[in-house]
């Protein structure tokens, strides 16, 4: 998914709320163009990484992408921040891949289907993989952000709108069930 195709589905569907955006004086289009792009080219790995560990496929990932990212064009520079930029893109992101889980037909999946995509690498990172992705969505949540993306509990409480107690308690419980695992 490239930036364009974004930027083409924002032109083609919203059109007229952007042309109010631009005469409201915020920014010009370009001004826009370039503030997208510079966070699309900083986010767009982690975004996908994210949906990639929800969805576990490239196809839905790519979607689920795709979508968070035309929400955030839509919605325009309104984040001044690079970082607020970030963690809006990956609640945002979380909970798009959430909703579209709760559909009946995800339900089915067998995760094994999806062991291949991380290659004939060791069976440990295979095994670790499996067990990540079997964990409940809130655990599978905070341990993406405090692990992959580096964020710490104060942070990913603020992040999910949840107490920092209970964000450090889904990180133990998580560890528990993998060390359980392992």
């Amino acid at each position: 998914m490239s930036m364009e195709s974004i930027r083409d589905m924002g032109e083609m569907e919203s059109s007229p709320d952007m042309h109010h955006f631009y005469e409201s004086g915020s920014l010009s289009g370009t001004d826009k163009e370039s503030w997208f792009r510079e966070i699309y080219d900083l986010y767009a790995d982690n975004v996908y990484r994210l949906c990639f560990s929800y969805m576990k496929n490239e196809m839905d990932a790519e979607d689920v992408m795709q979508d968070t990212f035309f929400k955030l064009y839509k919605q325009g520079p309104s984040i001044q921040e690079k970082e607020e930029a970030k963690a809006w893109l990956l609640v945002a992101a979380s909970n798009e891949c959430k909703n579209l889980l709760k559909h009946w037909w995800r339900k089915h999946q067998d995760i094994t289907d999806y062991a291949e995509l991380i290659g004939k690498e060791d069976e440990k990172r295979i095994e670790l993989f499996e067990l990540l992705m079997g964990l409940p969505a809130k655990y599978k949540t905070v341990v993406y952000l405090y692990y992959y993306e580096g964020y710490n509990s104060r942070q990913i409480s603020e992040m999910l709108g949840k107490p920092e107690s209970t964000v450090r308690t889904h990180l133990q419980k998580a560890k528990a069930i993998l060390k359980k695992e392992l």
